[in-house]
């Protein structure tokens, strides 16, 4: 997308450089504004992130301190790297992403004294299964990481909902929803047999079902395979395919739950793939089983590729799917809801087929990149 070429330095930070909903957001930005700014971005680790966007020929900083976990000792230097390092760059605009980085860096921004301090809530961590006490540090730090910033992109009307309470935050808050553009896509033979190429074939009327997701507690994946067992039990006779796409650290405990509960030819956990949106049409239907979320790019990937979607309301999801006319929506935490959703797009082909439909005409229409990116600049280029 063309725009006309600024002499201003863009800075994006962000903690992890392994490839999430919020590296893709990251990405997605600096691959498209590198040609109207000077972009670079400042990345945790030297994980896939760093790797796509140096193939892209974006400049990228490593700080190898950054952690997503709190600590005493390493966050006080990540803060003295950070205001080290916007001394020297000298940023017109810093945009800050996920939650401690965006403490820690509008902080030491303010003490830069950078010009434009851009932070994007992708979710709040009170919102997270915490303690009492936890969840209140953690509103109280994300209210200073809005007051810090001079803007705060919100990627649903829900995360803002979750704020409005807060003092001293009026004008500070912008909804810009996350967006996706077109992307290749396999064919279908195609996609289930690079998916399914170390199992033996599957019958040809077998039931799909998909996700793309990391294997971490908030995604729920433990309650989707739960529900998988109970549509197995109810429907016998039924061949289906719960295919996972994603990695993360809580692969062995849903390896061990798959095992306990004799699920091993129904549940695939298929690994990472850096391309699983083009997996996608290997699929019947896609399932989005998160606990909290803000706004799932996978469901407006799913969208974008015609498939019947159920999806916890959560977050932003409701902005996404109208419920029993564009998908499903599902209690998070509930197998049994889980399992009834795919029982009813089981027994009514015609119904899924149009929620299909009309998520893709929403998702093209309300959630498209062009608009997230127009929207995104509106607010650097604020005075």
């Amino acid at each position: 997308m063309p725009f006309e070429k600024t002499t201003k330095k863009l800075l994006f930070v962000i903690t992890k450089s392994n490839w999430g909903g919020a590296q893709k957001y990251v990405y997605d930005l600096a691959i498209h504004t590198k040609n109207k700014y000077e972009t670079a971005v400042v990345v945790g680790g030297t994980g896939i992130l760093k790797q796509k966007l140096e193939d892209e020929n974006v400049r990228t900083i490593s700080i190898p301190l950054f952690s997503r976990n709190v600590s005493i000792i390493r966050d006080p230097l990540v803060f003295f790297q950070l205001l080290e390092l916007f001394k020297k760059e000298r940023p017109d605009i810093v945009h800050l992403n996920s939650s401690k980085v965006g403490f820690i860096g509008t902080l030491a921004a303010r003490f830069a004294k950078v010009p434009r301090i851009v932070f994007t809530a992708h979710g709040w961590a009170f919102n997270e299964k915490r303690n009492w006490l936890s969840k209140k540090l953690f509103y109280f730090l994300h209210w200073l990481t809005v007051i810090f910033s001079h803007e705060t992109i919100l990627v649903s009307r829900a995360l803002a909902k979750d704020m409005r309470h807060a003092p001293f935050i009026k004008g500070k808050l912008t909804v810009v929803h996350n967006g996706v553009e077109d992307f290749p896509i396999k064919t279908r033979d195609e996609a289930r047999s690079v998916l399914f190429s170390s199992k033996s074939p599957m019958p040809p009327n077998t039931f799909w079902i998909g996700a793309v997701a990391e294997l971490h507690n908030n995604k729920g994946l433990s309650y989707a395979v739960r529900a998988i067992k109970k549509l197995k039990d109810a429907s016998p006779n039924l061949h289906f395919l719960f295919v996972v796409i994603g990695e993360g650290e809580g692969r062995k405990h849903l390896e061990k739950l798959i095992f306990e509960l004799g699920l091993h030819e129904n549940v695939f956990l298929a690994g990472y793939r850096e391309d699983a949106a083009s997996f996608l049409s290997a699929f019947d239907v896609f399932l989005s089983s998160s606990i909290t979320e803000a706004l799932a790019f996978v469901v407006l990937e799913a969208g974008m590729a015609r498939l019947p979607v159920i999806a916890s309301a959560v977050g932003g999801v409701p902005e996404i799917i109208e419920d029993m006319k564009s998908g499903i929506l599902i209690r998070s935490k509930n197998p049994e809801e889980i399992a009834k959703a795919f029982d009813f797009l089981l027994s009514h082909k015609k119904e899924a087929e149009t929620f299909g439909k009309k998520l893709c005409a929403n998702v093209k229409k309300n959630f498209s990149f062009k608009k997230m990116l127009c929207e995104t600049i509106a607010v650097y280029d604020k005075e």
